[in-house]
């Protein structure tokens, strides 16, 4: 019997090796010159629960940011949307427990005066204030919460990992962990030195997740001293191929925000699109991108498997796209991985449906890293070798469409009785 081997798949967080990125601690404080801070502010039903989190830069800072399509786009969307275009901010403020969406002029106002209550305290603009919202859309939020909550999360900022961690958890709502991450990278100087810059940041996702150019809520924060356009440019690429390449159930918030503030104290000249250092801070910021991703995968509601689908060999990136999407929204194919059944048929079944051309006699398949299909036709399985790989935490399915050279990587979870009774019960 011919002994097949594994599909070559690419790696994953590939700027680690290239720019010797490093893992740090820190989450959102990693990078100098910033503060955090998670209070309850009484926004949830839940007594204590952390539910108010502010964002703070010492100075005001270079930002950049990408947000929802979602037609229904939540207020705080409106209001940060049109201030991120001037390309400065000293602070973001975000709650949980209330999306402020759907709530009319009304809605906008309680973002507007939450923004003005922040730059207030912290003694800057208001038009430098981003504000983000999550929770349930249609209801009215009121002020009450902020009036009494950012005087509190202003004098608890701070630039510890302890802080760090508090601001991400008080963005939770059906997430189960706070999700962070952080680094740092040694950026190249026109003088043959080099400056050590960091990179950190928190996401909110659990489920309502397949973002259009955003995440549910994503907060990044670099030391590097980006120009306006590179910091743009480096959140738009990272995004593009981290949070826009998860999916937990199809569904785009109306609320997605992903802002990166470059607060530039790592010191060193400015660095633009065009710079030296410039390939390896976006390397790094789309490093942070990656591990908040997967985190958010890893996290889909209910979920117990962090699910990586990989798509080769397809004639061109849309339809690399297409079936990779087509593969990880299939409730079939996570059912299946619930309940560890390596039925691969169910995946050539979801990518043979979305209208991507191909032959099905070039198609190859991999289950946990295992062999299943080759040129359309099915291998021998050893079933119990195939059950003990599903104890695994991650998951992997590899298809290779053998029409081309483009690849593309989505991550995704099960679909599990728990993501059900999640959102059956949400309001509630």
């Amino acid at each position: 019997m011919k002994d097949y081997r594994p599909l070559e798949l690419p790696t994953q967080n590939h700027g680690q090796r290239d720019y010797g990125i490093v893992s740090c601690e820190g989450g959102i404080c990693a990078a100098k010159g910033v503060r955090a801070a998670g209070v309850c502010a009484g926004l949830r039903k839940e007594p204590g629960r952390l539910d108010l989190s502010l964002v703070a830069l010492n100075e005001t800072s270079v930002c950049a940011g990408v947000f929802t399509q979602n037609r229904f786009c939540a207020a705080p969307v409106q209001v940060s949307q049109e201030r991120v275009e001037n390309g400065r901010a000293c602070a973001i403020v975000l709650n949980s427990g209330n999306a402020n969406a759907s709530t009319g002029a009304p809605g906008v106002q309680v973002a507007q005066q939450t923004t003005a209550l922040v730059a207030e305290e912290l003694g800057c603009a208001e038009e430098e204030v981003l504000v983000a919202s999550t929770g349930v859309i249609g209801v009215p939020l009121a002020l009450d919460g902020f009036v009494s909550g950012i005087p509190q999360a202003v004098r608890a900022l701070d630039d510890t990992p302890e802080a760090a961690h508090r601001a991400a958890r008080a963005v939770m709502t059906t997430d189960t962990v706070a999700k962070e991450s952080s680094c740092e990278v040694e950026l190249p100087c026109p003088n043959g030195g080099s400056v050590r810059a960091h990179v950190g940041g928190f996401v909110k996702g659990s489920g309502m997740i397949m973002p259009n150019m955003a995440t549910m809520l994503c907060v990044l924060s670099t030391d590097a001293p980006l120009t306006s356009e590179a910091a743009h440019d480096a959140l738009l690429s990272a995004v593009g191929e981290t949070f826009n390449k998860v999916t937990v159930d199809s569904d785009t918030s109306t609320n997605d925000t992903c802002v990166l503030f470059a607060t530039g104290d790592a010191g060193g000249d400015p660095v633009g699109v065009d710079s030296l250092a410039y390939p390896a801070i976006a390397a790094a910021i789309r490093w942070v991108c990656e591990e908040l991703a997967r985190k958010i995968a890893a996290d889909g509601e209910g979920a117990t498997k962090l699910v990586t689908v990989d798509v080769l060999g397809a004639a061109n990136d849309e339809d690399a796209e297409t079936v990779a999407r087509s593969i990880a929204n299939s409730p079939l194919v996570k059912t299946a991985i619930f309940g560890h059944d390596a039925n691969w048929g169910r995946v050539a079944m979801a990518a043979g449906k979305c209208g991507v051309d191909f032959d099905q006699y070039n198609v190859d398949i991999d289950l946990l890293g295992v062999p299943v299909l080759r040129a359309g036709l099915p291998l021998p399985m050893d079933e119990e070798d195939l059950l003990r790989r599903f104890e695994e935490d991650e998951i992997r399915i590899a298809i290779s469409l053998g029409e081309g050279e483009a690849n593309a990587r989505v991550w995704t979870c099960d679909l599990t009785h728990e993501y059900v009774t999640i959102n059956g019960d949400y309001r509630t």
